[in-house]
């Protein structure tokens, strides 16, 4: 016996699929507001720590955000404290002379809003020194490995929101 669907019925199920097709492919934000145990660390301060591959936004006393990221590959981690330096929106941006002698076919520049741009939607400068950075990228599959020269890469959703929530001078602490 066959049951007949009724049209609400019917209604509901094509929205569910167009929701499941609308949302395929997008990554999942990988960011959630948790407990922060840390008392070291103020309300504005962001905390990564590369074993776990995440970085922590402090919002109030023993409150974060935490976001999933992608850190430095063996021999690129680093550790220490840097400060926000720069914050820019899509930048353009040239491979640094260590990324080009590994990659040597890749151009000189790549525009800014690119799908081929590594820096994706947004760029957190760290420095000093600059040679560092929390960035978007355009390679969202590489979120919660090892794969960079150093910088930490973000679902483009979350690094646009991390963006709205730091200035200039924002400390960044860097552990294992």
């Amino acid at each position: 016996m066959t049951r007949r669907l009724a049209p609400i019925d019917l209604l509901l199920a094509g929205a569910i699929s167009l929701l499941a097709l609308a949302f395929a492919g997008r990554p999942a934000l990988a960011r959630e507001l948790i407990q922060f145990q840390d008392q070291r660390y103020h309300p504005g301060t962001i905390v990564i720590r590369t074993g776990q591959r995440s970085l922590y936004f402090v919002t109030a006393p023993g409150e974060a955000i935490r976001y999933q990221i992608a850190v430095g590959k063996a021999g690129k981690q680093w550790r220490g404290v840097k400060f926000v330096e720069e914050l820019a929106v899509e930048p353009a941006w040239s491979p640094p002379a260590e990324v080009k002698r590994a990659q040597p076919n890749l151009p000189n520049v790549i525009a800014g809003g690119s799908p081929r741009n590594p820096m994706g939607a947004r760029v957190i400068g760290l420095g000093p020194g600059g040679e560092y950075a929390i960035h978007g990228t355009n390679a969202p599959g590489t979120i919660g490995t090892a794969a960079s020269f150093g910088c930490f890469r973000m679902h483009n959703p979350d690094v646009i929101d991390l963006y709205a929530r730091v200035r200039m001078g924002t400390p960044v602490v860097v552990l294992p």
